[in-house]
C-alpha cells in the first residue's frame, strides 16, 4: 500500500511534468531539436551556465571545505550566529538574494563595486546560492571524524600539511565530492539570484533558465523545452553521480 502511494504521488509530482516537458521537446523531431542546440545564441547561452558551475563548484570545494574546518575544529564568539547564516541561502527567496547582491555590488551599491550585468555578478549570485552545499556536507564528516589517528601521526613528527593531506583529506573527499556535485546540479539551473545581476545579455550574461523564461515568453515553447531537457539530463547524471560517490563513501569507511 505505502509503495503504492508513493509510486502514484511520485509519478504525478515528478515523472509525468517530466515526460511533459521531454514530449514538448521531441514534438519538432531530432532535427528540431539539434537546431535548437545548436542556435549560436544556445551555445553562448550553456557555455556560460556550464562555465560559471564549474568555476562555482571549484571556488566552493576550496571555500566550503576551510569554512566546516574552522566551524568544527575552531571557537570564537558568534560561532553560533555564523554556523545559523551558512544556511541562509537556502532559507531566503532566491530573487530576494539578487536583489540584495544588486544593491549592494550594484551601481548604486554601498560597497563602490558594481559587478552588475557582468559575467562577475552571475558568478557572485552563483556563489551566494550555494555557498552552503559543501560545508553541510564536509561538516558532520569532520565531527565524526577520529581525531587519534592526527595526533599519533603528529606524535610521529608529522607535519600539519602530511596529516591533512595523507589521513583528513581521503576521509573528506566523499563528502567534498558530494557537495559540489549538488552546487553543480543548483548552479547550473539558479534563476532567481541571476535574473537581476546578471541583465540577461545575450551572449555575455544570459545563462540557461534566463534563456528558457526568454523563449517561454516570446512563445517558443518547443526551443525552451529542448534546453530545458539538457539541463534535466546533465541534472540527473550528476544525482547518479552523486549517489555513487555515496557508496563509494560508505565503502571507504567501512
Amino acid at each position: 500500500m505505502g509503495w503504492g502511494v508513493a509510486t502514484i504521488y511520485l509519478s504525478l509530482m515528478v515523472l509525468v511534468p517530466l515526460a511533459a516537458v521531454v514530449a514538448r521537446a521531441s514534438a519538432g523531431g531530432l532535427g528540431a531539436f539539434r537546431a535548437a542546440l545548436g542556435s549560436p545564441e544556445v551555445i553562448a547561452t550553456l557555455a556560460l551556465t556550464f562555465g560559471a558551475a564549474f568555476a562555482v563548484v571549484a571556488v566552493n570545494a576550496a571555500t566550503g571545505t576551510l569554512i566546516a574546518w574552522v566551524l568544527v575544529r575552531d571557537r570564537f564568539p558568534g560561532q553560533r550566529l555564523v554556523n545559523a547564516v551558512i544556511d541562509l541561502p537556502f532559507a531566503l527567496p532566491t530573487i530576494v538574494a539578487g536583489l540584495t547582491l544588486l544593491a549592494l555590488y550594484g551601481p548604486k551599491g554601498p560597497l563602490g563595486i558594481n559587478v552588475a550585468y557582468s559575467r562577475a555578478g552571475v558568478l557572485l549570485a552563483l556563489l551566494f546560492v550555494t555557498l552552503p552545499f559543501v560545508v553541510r556536507s564536509v561538516q558532520p564528516v569532520l565531527l565524526e571524524l577520529d581525531r587519534d589517528m592526527e595526533q599519533a601521526a603528529a606524535s610521529l613528527g608529522a607535519s600539519h600539511g602530511l596529516i591533512f593531506r595523507a589521513i583528513i583529506l581521503p576521509n573528506l573527499l566523499p563528502a567534498i565530492l558530494s557537495g559540489a556535485a549538488l552546487a553543480f546540479a543548483r548552479a547550473i539551473g539558479e534563476f532567481g539570484s541571476v535574473v537581476l545581476l546578471s541583465g540577461n545579455i545575450p551572449f555575455q550574461t544570459e545563462v540557461a533558465s534566463v534563456h528558457i523564461y526568454g523563449q517561454i515568453e516570446s512563445g517558443d515553447t518547443t526551443g525552451a523545452a529542448v534546453v530545458s531537457v539538457l539541463l534535466l539530463a546533465l541534472s540527473l547524471a550528476v544525482l547518479l553521480a552523486l549517489n555513487a560517490l555515496q557508496r563509494w563513501g560508505r565503502r571507504y569507511d567501512g
